[in-house]
């Protein structure tokens, strides 16, 4: 199978299983790999500029690496090999920096208000360098102690600015929305079979998922940890891209 794919697709398909790969065993090692090549928010103090490409090699669990892989290799192959690999490359960077852009515009300004708000009684740039200094794994212990140490209130506003600087984002999602965003301009006739069964024309699923992403990203509920605004982010700019790519290159282009 990997034979038959090309280039471009194979190469990032087998580094986001060799990320993968190595992630479940440096966790067994409590070494968190995820926290540390994961993106937070730029103005989080667990923030590394590095994390802007290395989170979409990065994924939570199975399941995520394999529904993300396999609509990639379903749908990224085919634009590659339509495209060729240097503009099939450039296509997916962009729409995942498009997703992470997004992803930021609205948890960047979380974490400047609360953290506003908790400079006015809390040393924050103490709380800050605790928080970047310490795995995500231990910082509530560390963070904790400080507080009760130095006689600190433990409000549910600093954990929400805690949650907010720690959680890592992961996955290739957003250049996969940039994908099937591309594939549905380009083929919107083609058809799915959703669940292997029922068939839905690329537009229809496509159209309907990214709609879905949209109200979900507004809604806040409890235990969702997807992010959802990343996968709008890539979707937009991936149909962006293709749209201006068909309109300067309308002979070559399909």
């Amino acid at each position: 199978m990997l034979k038959n794919l090309p280039q471009v697709t194979k190469n990032l398909l087998l580094l986001n299983i060799m990320f993968f790969v190595a992630s479940i065993i440096l966790e067994s090692q409590n070494v968190d790999l995820i926290g540390q090549f994961g993106t937070h928010y730029v103005n989080s103090p667990q923030f590394r500029p590095f994390q802007i490409v290395t989170h979409f090699f990065m994924h939570a669990d199975f399941f995520h690496i394999l529904f993300n892989m396999w609509l990639f290799i379903m749908l990224g192959a085919y634009l590659e090999n339509l495209w060729g690999p240097k503009r099939f490359f450039i296509f997916y960077v962009a729409s995942a920096l498009g997703a992470f852009a997004l992803h930021n515009s609205i948890g960047i300004y979380q974490i400047y208000e609360l953290r506003a708000g908790l400079n006015t009684y809390l040393p924050m740039d103490q709380i800050d360098a605790i928080i970047a200094a310490t795995d995500r794994k231990h910082i509530g212990n560390a963070l904790e102690n400080y507080m009760i140490n130095h006689q600190y209130p433990i409000e549910p506003a600093l954990q929400n600015y805690l949650t907010l600087c720690i959680t890592p984002m992961v996955g290739a999602s957003g250049a996969i929305f940039g994908v099937m965003a591309a594939f549905a301009i380009l083929f919107p006739n083609t058809e799915f079979r959703l669940y292997f069964a029922i068939p839905i024309k690329a537009k229809y699923f496509v159209g309907a998922y990214f709609l879905f992403e949209i109200y979900q990203a507004f809604q806040n509920q409890a235990g969702d940890s997807t992010a959802h605004l990343a996968h709008v982010g890539g979707a937009i700019v991936g149909g962006i891209i293709v749209l201006i790519w068909r309109k300067k290159d309308r002979d070559n282009f399909y």
